[in-house]
């Protein structure tokens, strides 16, 4: 069977009202679909992205090599069936592939938002998804599926959404994100703030992606570091040195070092810095609980099947804050929902890397 992937995009023109009392108003929202939809649209599943993730969740582009960011879990026989489901990923509000961004041009003008555009939240994002599948004539749908940050907005699903999933799959999430995620967040978002190159955020969206920046490799360096674990530094890199380099010149490399330069200077050529810092902003500022007394109060909104996958060695999302959602989740009666540690060395990343460990679950999930 086929993939069908299908890309498009939904263009806006009725105010989108934000978390911040702010308004977006026109907005486009850029979207994947994979398999086909059946007659009485039961086989929907949504796939939610992470911070520098796409609405390419699977498949490959004609021309181009590099598949989607989730293409181990979602195709033909694989654990999200697209010869069973018609899957939908959607790339969200304040991301720069499609969706309106930052970097949008503002509507009556022929200049990019910057920083006028408002700041947007996880639940602003889920908000302006929801609508796209009210447009789709989609009300209801089998599943949400995401990870890290596509494990928040499949919370924020959950609980601002009630009736909206049968099923609801969060990995490498949490309930709001903490002071040692955020700390990483500072890092990055000061290394691109004090770029020169980044002219206080008036640079030229061309000149970047040829020429990359700097300052947001160095603090895409730190977010890389936050994804791994030590044990998966240690087996991926341990004290390899590079062949061509000498050990006791000043600039010679480890092949860790190798590895951090590479990957974080070639994305700072495709990743638009400003929506960087909203994206970041939003994921600081996720909290389950906002506009409740308590996240107790929150979950108790929760009508779905909900499925809590951690990882044992994530340094970003503890698993610890995914077992505190299911002792909570037990403790207002809610028998609806599983919660699964799976034993991982690699770090918060094994949920795009270590798919082979998780998969069968999902897939079990799925088959009910």
């Amino acid at each position: 069977m086929s993939l069908n992937l299908q890309t498009h995009t939904q263009h806006f023109t009725n105010p989108l009202y934000l978390e911040s009392g702010r308004i977006l108003e026109p907005y486009d929202i850029t979207y994947e679909t994979y398999g086909t939809i059946n007659e009485d649209k039961s086989n929907v599943i949504i796939v939610c992205h992470a911070l520098t993730g796409s609405h390419h969740a699977a498949g490959v582009y004609e021309g181009e090599s590099k598949p989607g960011w989730w293409d181990g879990l979602i195709g033909s026989g694989k654990a999200i069936d697209t010869d069973k489901y018609f899957v939908i990923c959607s790339n969200v509000i304040g991301s720069c592939f499609g969706s309106t961004g930052p970097m949008s041009l503002q509507s009556h003008h022929h200049e990019y938002y910057r920083y006028k555009f408002p700041v947007v939240t996880i639940k602003d994002m889920v908000k302006a998804q929801r609508i796209l599948f009210d447009r789709l004539d989609i009300h209801r749908v089998y599943a949400i599926v995401g990870g890290s940050m596509g494990g928040m907005q499949a919370l924020q699903f959950a609980i601002h959404y009630p009736n909206f999933a049968e099923k609801i799959i969060a990995l490498a999430a949490t309930y709001a994100t903490q002071a040692w995620a955020i700390a990483f967040n500072k890092v990055a978002q000061e290394s691109i703030l004090k770029d020169p190159d980044f002219k206080q955020g008036y640079y030229d969206p061309e000149i970047i992606s040829q020429t990359g920046l700097s300052g947001m490799a160095v603090g895409r360096m730190a977010g890389h570091i936050s994804f791994l674990s030590h044990d998966s530094m240690s087996k991926k890199f341990g004290r390899e040195y590079k062949n061509t380099d000498g050990l006791y010149e000043l600039f010679g490399k480890f092949q860790v070092e190798s590895y951090l330069e590479y990957n974080s200077y070639n994305f700072t050529k495709w990743f638009d810095p400003l929506a960087y810092l909203y994206i970041t902003k939003a994921i600081n500022i996720f909290d389950l609980s906002r506009g409740f007394d308590t996240l107790r109060d929150a979950i108790r909104k929760i009508q779905c099947e909900l499925h809590l996958i951690s990882f044992k060695d994530d340094l970003l999302f503890k698993n610890k804050e995914m077992q505190l959602l299911d002792t909570l989740l037990t403790a207002v009666g809610n028998t609806n929902h599983t919660y699964k540690d799976i034993d991982s060395e690699y770090g918060h990343d094994a949920f795009l890397v270590e798919i082979d460990k998780f998969d069968t679950h999902i897939k079990e999930i799925l088959n009910g």
